[in-house]
């Protein structure tokens, strides 16, 4: 095919070969030649690179009020950011998510592709910056210290409202389950022994209700995110920012995002300041490990299928076993632990990286970033996962677990409020030493007749505060 056109481009260290047909130039290449650690690049996560966009538009709506921009630079600046929302030119976001310089390749990455789409709009040639360039046009006004910040609270605040409504379905899920489930007995459990009698309603409600706690919690985090520093620029002070700027941009912001977005209330603190992000990763966390507890719950509950506590049963997904034929283990609720064990992961390297702010900057800014999107992404296809190939496919074990209800010694917990405690104590003894269960032992004995006991035992008298008008007919002799 022969070699490709190239440009050269100049910075302070020097020049450089770049192709004709790329977008990005020198500030890029010099990244992406530095920072080869992962393979999670910028254009892994599309809503870092709609932020991006916002930003650098927001940043040329209040440039152009200030009169600091020319219309046709203006009109050019925000026709590529548009473009670049749309999805277009996401390849040409190529530099690896970790990288030094607090972010620094990043915002040069943006600034570069949007000149170079910019000077295609206008019809000159790429590189040619004379006519709009990445640094005194794309960048004006700001720093990688106020416009990276931005582009992390821009794009996380999208991923949160993708989330929700991940986590919303799954809710919905286990809230039909337990419906599906009203009035089946089980033996709930406590230090993984026998307890007091409860429903599998009562078990998928209670899954439910511990993630709906989530979802304000969440929301209370990522409301942070609609706070900026942009006009900081380089510490917090504005320098090489025109007086009006921070109004304009923040003004900016919410014509094209709709959003309450308020400025910083001191824009020197917010620069070095990553505790949004810290807190945001933190509420990730608790959901993270509320998933896991369901899921180990439910492995817990389908353990066996004969030797185990087999409360319910979990969809098919694979053979389990290399070696063992018909084997079948619970895979969906494993993973889903493995997951929550990332997302765990990740808080701590956010926490870590959020204590590393040193002075009027935190370096350290582009792994807390890349943290928080990989748990955003892994949490909304771990839910996804778990409702479609678990949740929504589980049985309850109906008449396995009736049964284990009336033969566990823990029924006695049920009978004690009407035949008294020593009763109950001796009828469990008598139940050790025999092995008889205590509902065959109350009705041999004569202490509660089969429709006193029914009339107890019933699920709806047998899971929830109730006082029934019942006497005992005898003691236990």
């Amino acid at each position: 095919m022969g070699n490709p056109k190239m440009r050269t481009e100049k910075d302070l260290l020097g020049s450089m070969q770049i192709p004709m047909d790329h977008l990005y130039g020198i500030q890029t290449q010099r990244a992406a030649d530095n920072f080869q650690f992962s393979p999670y690049k910028l254009s892994t996560y599309p809503r870092f690179i709609e932020a991006m966009a916002i930003t650098k538009k927001a940043a040329a709506m209040a440039n152009h009020e200030l009169n600091e921009l020319p219309e046709d630079v203006f009109k050019a600046i925000c026709r590529a950011c548009d473009e670049i929302r749309e999805g277009e030119l996401r390849d040409q976001f190529c530099i690896d998510m970790f990288q030094g310089g607090a972010g620094t390749s990043a915002n040069m990455n943006a600034n570069e592709v949007i000149a170079n789409r910019a000077l295609e709009i206008l019809g000159y040639e790429h590189g040619d910056y004379k006519h709009c360039d990445p640094h005194d046009h794309v960048n004006l006004s700001q720093s990688t210290n106020d416009a990276y910040p931005t582009f992390a609270h821009i794009g996380l605040y999208l991923t949160f409202l993708d989330l929700t409504p991940h986590l919303d379905e799954l809710i919905k899920s286990l809230r039909k389950k337990a419906k599906e489930f009203r009035g089946m007995l089980k033996i709930g459990r406590t230090q993984l022994q026998d307890a007091v009698p409860m429903t599998h309603e009562q078990t998928f409600n209670g899954f439910a209700s511990i993630l709906e706690e989530e979802i304000p919690n969440l929301e209370h985090a990522a409301k942070q995110f609609l706070v900026l520093n942009m006009g900081s620029t380089a510490i917090g002070t504005g320098i090489c920012s025109q007086p009006g700027y921070r109004e304009a941009v923040i003004k900016a912001f919410r014509k094209i995002t709709e959003w309450d977005i308020k400025p910083t209330k001191d824009y020197v603190g917010a620069t070095s300041d990553t505790s949004h992000m810290v807190g945001y990763s933190a509420a990730l966390k608790r959901l993270a490990v509320k998933l896991s507890k369901i899921s180990n719950d439910l492995r817990l509950l389908s353990s066996g299928p004969f030797a185990g506590l087999g409360d319910i049963s979990l969809p098919a997904r694979q053979p389990g076993s290399s070696i063992m034929p018909g084997k079948v283990n619970p895979v969906i609720p494993e993973v889903i632990t493995q997951i929550a064990m990332k997302v765990i992961g990740n808080d701590v390297c956010v926490t870590m990286a959020g204590e590393a702010a040193q002075l009027e900057l935190n370096a350290m800014e582009p792994i807390m970033v890349q943290c928080c999107f990989e748990s955003s992404d892994l949490l909304m296809r771990a839910m996804d996962t778990l409702r479609e190939l678990c949740i929504d496919g589980i049985k309850a074990n109906a008449e396995h677990t009736r049964k284990q209800v009336y033969d566990s010694l823990s029924i006695v917990t049920a009978l004690n409020p009407y035949i008294g405690y020593d009763n109950s104590t001796l009828l469990t003894q008598e139940a050790q030493a025999s092995g008889r269960s205590i509902v065959d032992l109350v009705l041999e004995k004569g202490i509660l007749s089969k429709e006193q006991l029914d009339e107890i035992l019933d699920p709806d008298n047998l899971t929830q505060p109730v006082r029934l008008d019942i006497k005992p007919l005898k003691s236990v002799e």
